[in-house]
């Protein structure tokens, strides 16, 4: 019972400060949205879209960082110090490679937005927008990379206060270019996005500069600088990373291409969508940061030299109890306090009207994201996650898209069907990384 224990509390003591960084995340989302969202609904509605194509690109980027996060934590459970240094330095030079593709894809897809169908009038918003938040990938991605190394290493602190003086810069950009204050000029949309940029390159940055000057990190960037140091190969990376990536970016696919379909049903829908979407972040960034920690702890059992197997289901399980607290906190506030949230959003009565309509079905798909973050993270720390591919892209794209789709239109259950639909795949998606995690851990005796 004690060692059960000890499990609940090293998650919760490493997955704590990956929360408080990604609850200061959900607070800069919200301050961007409640000072987008009260400039214009035009503002609300094109930043919906902008960031909603963009998040299967970033996620994408994310994820691809993800696959550091198992391989460098086996290492450090084994003292392996340069080890993890060398493949830092490779886990880098791929990641850059990966997101300059990523870019570029992004890069070409702006061409093509004049005939995705939205509201004519949003388009000078979103064009400006788009290219905005292009330019930002790298940053997030170099900032990404060291963060993963630092979450495996069981330091979740560093990153964290990088990310909450991040947020703070730039909320205060927000409100400097949003509305023109202290002089500055009055940038609408626009501001927005040159802020957020501003802030990510002061998160990668800042990492760079910590991981390069600080004494404690000396005996990883020894690894880093000698190339005789070999590490984790590249071809492992690569395998272990493409996997998550994908997943990622069918999930985020789907999730993205909802809200083009959302864009369909017009711009008062598409605004809504995207206050729902801001109010779910609240549950699924938490839940990520209990799934990252449950990750690195799966990936620290594999070493165990007794019963590797039965380390890593322990430690899945407990971070799945944890998870289903949670959980059920985060339904709680939407039900008792979701209208309130939604009201600080936007001023427009069509938009929260359609906005407080869609309460249930955000409840109801919380469940499904709490298992689908918690096993597939589980998965990743097993580095057994070629499964992750085609589950992601048989849950959220070969059945989530149709589900959508149907919903929506064919049974004219219009945005209250595109946000139902969201359960259809999550809750197939946890049941299938569940089973997979379950087989990849089964035990067998010797």
């Amino acid at each position: 019972m004690k060692k059960n224990n000890n499990i609940y509390r090293d998650i919760i003591i490493l997955g704590l400060p990956i929360l408080i960084g990604q609850l200061g995340s959900i607070v800069t989302a919200f301050a961007d949205n409640i000072m987008v969202g009260h400039y214009s609904t035009e503002a609300m509605a094109s930043a919906s879209f902008v960031n909603n194509v963009f998040n299967v690109a970033i996620l994408c980027c994310v994820g691809f960082t993800y696959g550091i996060t198992p391989l460098v934590g086996a290492l450090f459970g084994r003292g392996k110090h340069e080890e993890i240094g060398a493949t830092l330095r490779r886990g880098f030079r791929i990641n850059i490679l990966f997101c300059c593709l990523i870019s570029l894809i992004m890069a070409i897809l702006y061409f093509l937005i004049d005939d995705m169908g939205q509201p004519q009038e949003l388009l000078p918003f979103i064009k400006p927008y788009y290219l905005i938040v292009l330019s930002s990938i790298l940053f997030i991605s170099i900032f990404n990379v060291f963060a993963q190394w630092s979450y495996a290493m069981d330091n979740s602190r560093m990153p964290m206060w990088i990310i909450l003086g991040a947020n703070a810069l730039n909320i205060f950009g927000n409100w400097l270019l949003i509305y023109g204050h202290l002089g500055a000029p009055e940038m609408g949309l626009t501001g927005a996005g040159i802020s957020t940029l501003v802030s990510r390159v002061v998160c990668a940055l800042l990492i760079l500069i910590i991981f390069i000057k600080s004494k404690q990190y000396k005996k990883y960037r020894q690894g880093w600088v000698d190339r005789h140091i070999q590490g984790i190969k590249s071809s492992k990376i690569w395998s272990t990373s493409l996997p998550v990536s994908m997943q990622m970016a069918f999930e985020t696919g789907a999730f993205s291409l909802s809200a083009v379909m959302a864009g369909w049903l017009g711009k008062i829908e598409l605004a809504s969508f995207q206050i729902i979407v801001i109010i779910g972040t609240l549950g699924f960034c938490i839940y990520y940061a209990i799934g990252a920690a449950t990750s690195v702890k799966v990936a620290n059992a594999s070493t165990n030299n007794n019963n590797p197997h039965q380390a890593m289901r322990r430690a899945a399980i407990a971070g799945y109890h944890i998870m289903l607290v949670i959980m059920i906190i985060s339904s709680l506030i939407f039900l008792t306090l979701g209208k309130h949230l939604m009201a600080a959003f936007s001023d427009d009565i069509s938009v929260l009207s359609m906005s407080s309509t869609l309460i249930i079905p955000l409840v109801i798909y919380q469940l499904g994201d709490a298992t689908q973050i918690t096993f597939a993270n589980a998965l990743r720390g097993t580095s057994r996650v070629m499964p992750m591919l085609w589950i992601a892209f048989v849950s959220y794209i070969i059945i989530g898209l149709p589900s959508t789709y149907l919903l929506a239109f064919t049974a004219g259950l219009g945005l209250w069907g595109i946000i139902l639909s969201f359960s259809v795949s999550l809750f197939i998606a946890g049941f299938l990384f569940l089973f997979f995690f379950l087989k990849v851990t089964k035990y067998t005796r010797k």
